[in-house]
């Protein structure tokens, strides 16, 4: 096994681990958050009815962002998010980070939803 491969396991375990604690109901859906090298995708997801209620990516075209893997353009795609999930009608969400350390990026994205009044 090389190298790659153990940090890949770890990055499995550590998820699984996660996900074992956080579920969404319809009242607080999950939002996990998936960060690339060149990108970042945000994904509202109700896990009792197995539906996604929003979702919205760096590479949205509407946002008009030149690129998408720095902490600005994090930030930006986490306030664009925190007004569809306020469109929703949801006030209180689950913040699932995928494993990834809360750090960066991922910071960044729930500090732009926390900042449209978004509970978590």
């Amino acid at each position: 096994m090389n190298k790659l491969d153990k940090k890949r396991q770890l990055n499995d375990k550590r998820k699984a681990s996660i996900r074992k604690k956080v579920s969404g109901t319809e009242e607080r859906p999950r939002l996990s958050v998936f960060r690339s090298l060149n990108h970042i995708y945000c994904q509202l997801i109700n896990d009792v009815d197995s539906k996604t209620v929003a979702l919205l990516s760096s590479k949205d075209k509407s946002l008009g962002l030149k690129s998408g893997g720095n902490i600005a353009t994090a930030e930006q795609v986490g306030k664009a998010m925190g007004e569809k999930i306020k469109n929703a009608g949801v006030k209180k969400i689950v913040f699932d980070r995928n494993g990834k350390a809360y750090h960066g990026r991922v910071k960044a994205v729930a500090e732009g939803i926390r900042s449209c009044g978004i509970d978590f």
